[in-house]
C-alpha cells in the first residue's frame, strides 16, 4: 500500500512529496465597496490557521496564496470576490497521536495512517467551512474545497462512471494518465536541450509501471482550467506528458502514487505542484486514427496521379498512330 505521508522516489533525482491542497473561496458578507487587500487577508488567515484548534504547520508563507477576482466590477452579488490555494506539506505528525480517536503509540501500519489522514483532512475541511473574517471593517465568508484532482477515490469513481455510462455491456478501464505543469528542464537531457525528452520522461515514469506508449510536449495552457491568470504562465517552461501503461493495475498504482503530491528535484528547493488526471479523450487512439487517415489519404491520392500518367501515355500513342495513318503513303512507281 502507498503511504499517504511518506516521500516516493522516482528517477533522475526526482521525489514525490505528499501534501494537502485546498482551494479557498471568499465572498463578501456585507455591502461594503472597499478595495480588497490581498496581503491583509493572507496575514489574518495565516494567524488563524496556525492557532488553535487547527494548528496547521505552514512555515512558508508562499504555501498560502490569495488572488482577488480580476473582474470585480462585473461580478454578481453572489459571486466570490477572491480565491486562494492552501498547501499543508508537513504530514509527519500523522504517525503519532494527535486526536482522541487515535491510538497512543506510534504506528507504522499504512492502513491506519491512511485512515488518520482521511479523518484529519475531513476535519480540516469542516473547520474551514463557513469561516467569517473581518479585515479592517470588511467582512468575508470563506469556504474550503478539496480539488477533484486531489481526491483519488473521487477520481476513481469518475472513470468508473465514465466507462459505465459510455460503454454499456463492454468492459473497459483507463490506462493513460496526464501529468502537466512540471518544469521542462527536469524532463530534459542535461547539456543537450532544455526541451523535454522522450527518453528521460520514459525513465522517470517507468518507475511507476510498465509503459506501452508515451508522449511529452511543452505545456502552454497551464492554469486555463483552474481559473488562474494565464499571464503568470511563461510558455515553454513547463511540459505535459501522456503516459499509457500496459495494464490497469500499473495505471491504478501510478495514479495513486502521483495524486496529492508535489515534485522536487534533488539539489533544488523548489517544490512543484503539478496537475494529474486520467485521459478520457483517447489521446493515443486519436493519434493513431489521425495517422491512419493521413496514410489512407496519401494512398488515395497516389493511384490517381499514377492512373493519370498511364492514361496520358496511350492517348498520346493513339494520337500519334492516328496522325501517321492520315498521311498518304508514297508511290513506288510512276504512273
Amino acid at each position: 500500500m502507498i503511504s499517504p505521508i511518506d516521500p516516493r522516489d522516482l528517477s533522475n533525482g526526482l521525489t514525490l512529496f505528499p501534501r494537502l491542497k485546498l482551494v479557498l473561496i471568499f465572498h463578501r458578507s456585507d455591502p461594503a465597496v472597499k478595495p480588497i487587500d490581498e496581503w491583509q487577508i493572507k496575514l489574518s488567515l495565516l494567524s488563524f490557521l496556525r492557532s488553535s484548534p487547527l494548528c496547521l504547520s505552514i512555515p512558508d508563507e508562499n504555501d498560502l496564496s490569495i488572488k482577488k477576482r480580476p473582474d470585480l466590477h462585473k461580478r454578481k452579488i453572489e459571486d466570490p470576490v477572491a480565491f486562494g490555494n492552501l498547501y499543508v506539506r508537513d504530514l509527519g505528525f500523522l504517525r503519532k497521536k494527535r486526536m482522541r480517536v487515535w491510538v497512543e503509540e506510534e504506528s507504522n501500519d499504512e492502513e491506519m495512517i491512511l485512515k488518520r489522514f482521511l479523518e484529519w483532512r475531513e476535519d480540516v475541511l469542516r473547520q474551514l467551512g463557513g469561516v467569517e473574517l473581518n479585515i479592517q471593517g470588511v467582512g468575508f465568508d470563506m469556504t474550503a474545497e478539496l480539488p477533484k484532482e486531489e481526491d483519488f477515490e473521487g477520481m476513481k469513481r469518475s472513470w468508473e462512471d465514465f466507462y459505465r455510462n459510455s460503454l454499456r455491456g463492454v468492459t473497459r478501464r483507463p490506462d493513460t494518465i496526464i501529468v502537466k505543469g512540471v518544469p521542462s528542464r527536469w524532463f530534459a537531457e542535461p547539456r543537450v536541450s532544455s526541451k523535454p525528452s522522450m527518453l528521460v520522461t520514459h525513465t522517470i515514469f517507468s518507475v511507476l509501471g510498465k509503459i506501452r506508449k508515451l508522449n511529452v510536449a511543452e505545456d502552454d495552457d497551464l492554469g486555463t482550467n483552474s481559473g488562474e491568470n494565464k499571464g503568470d504562465i511563461v510558455s515553454g517552461l513547463t511540459c505535459k506528458a501522456w503516459v499509457q501503461f500496459e495494464s490497469y493495475d500499473d495505471f491504478y498504482n501510478a495514479f495513486k502514487a502521483l495524486c496529492g503530491c508535489s515534485m522536487q528535484k534533488e539539489g533544488s528547493r523548489l517544490k512543484v505542484d503539478y496537475e494529474v488526471s486520467w485521459d478520457r479523450d483517447g489521446f493515443f487512439e486519436n493519434q493513431r486514427s489521425s495517422t491512419r487517415s493521413h496514410i489512407q489519404e496519401r494512398a488515395v491520392r497516389l493511384p490517381v496521379s499514377s492512373r493519370y500518367t498511364r492514361d496520358e501515355a496511350p492517348r498520346h500513342q493513339s494520337q500519334t498512330i492516328h496522325s501517321v495513318a492520315d498521311v498518304p503513303w508514297p508511290k513506288r512507281f510512276r504512273e
